[in-house]
């Protein structure tokens, strides 16, 4: 199947990031766009902005060649993958299903096998970068595919990205992404040391940050959850969450023991992490980590 053979789009899972990726589908993609979602008012936006809304999981499939999930967590996807009204059992050979959440490597490449075996695929493309990059159609897509499968997708994937890598076979974009979110949240950890540093010394913090982003110590992180979370002290619930942070961490942990690899720094951020959850901030933007290191009161629990 080719990209202009398709005749309809499938869409489940609207929330902070999926909403405004539907969106762009709908604009560039030329196709008719089927969503579904637990919640009623993305899919009351969507219907209103032309999409057709779904009734099920199976629904969608039924009415669709290609589908996407951009779900929170292997277990969302573990909830629309199986049972009589899950993508396993409602598939169809040469059907396309691509995950665009963040999830285990095992888990994902077991997904695979069972939808080879009913002739259909399945691709892991996780998304990375910000809310701001879904509504404006600049997000980084990280994809596990063969090479077919990778020139059929990256027509629709790049409706909503500017950059879509082949990273490997299925499951190296998850491997890819989870270890993206592994240096990010090592990153941002630094980031938040060296504010509190500062802030003790006698600099202040966006003095720092600003005067870093001129030199080597400039980064993606810092432009964006140093300069725009960590300094201002501003956290949001909708964001990309502590426990979300946690899960992905988790997964690089799994993949550093299948390897035999004993990471110490991705360990410490894990505990961080955990921390940070234990006292309440498991809802809070993952930058929140702040808090336990800048104890001086200026950033604690409101």
């Amino acid at each position: 199947m080719t990209s202009s053979a398709m005749n309809a789009i499938g869409f489940i899972g609207l929330g902070v990031m999926g909403e405004p990726i539907c969106r762009n589908l709908l604009k560039k993609s030329g196709k008719p766009l089927v969503v579904y979602d637990l919640a009623h008012e993305p899919l009351a936006r969507l219907g209103a902005d032309g999409a057709r809304v779904g009734a099920s999981v199976a629904d969608v499939v039924s009415r669709t060649d290609v589908v996407f999930l951009c779900l929170p967590s292997a277990r969302h996807v573990r909830i629309a993958f199986d049972g009589s009204a899950g993508l396993l059992q409602n598939i169809r050979p040469n059907q396309i299903v691509i995950d665009l959440g963040t999830s285990s490597v095992e888990l994902t490449r077991g997904f695979a096998r069972q939808f080879e075996s009913r002739g259909a695929s399945w691709i892991d493309a996780p998304i990375a970068r910000t809310r701001q990059a879904a509504q404006d159609g600049t997000l980084s897509v990280m994809v596990g595919a063969s090479p077919q499968l990778f020139d059929t997708v990256e027509p629709l994937i790049r409706c909503f990205a500017t950059e879509v890598t082949l990273c490997g076979g299925t499951g190296a974009g998850q491997v890819t992404k989870i270890l993206n979110n592994m240096v990010l949240f090592e990153t941002v950890n630094a980031l938040a040391e060296a504010v509190a540093i500062a802030k003790r010394s006698g600099v202040e913090p966006k003095l720092l940050l600003d005067t870093l982003s001129k030199g080597s110590a400039d980064s993606f992180a810092l432009r964006n959850h140093g300069l725009k979370a960590i300094v201002p002290g501003d956290f949001p619930l909708r964001a990309f969450s502590t426990e979300y942070a946690l899960k992905d961490m988790s997964y690089a942990l799994e993949l550093a023991a299948q390897g035999g690899i004993e990471p110490r720094g991705a360990a410490l951020v894990h505990e961080i992490l955990q921390e940070a959850i234990d006292g309440g901030f498991g809802d809070a933007y993952f930058p929140v980590i702040a808090k336990l290191i800048d104890r001086d009161g200026s950033l604690s629990k409101a």
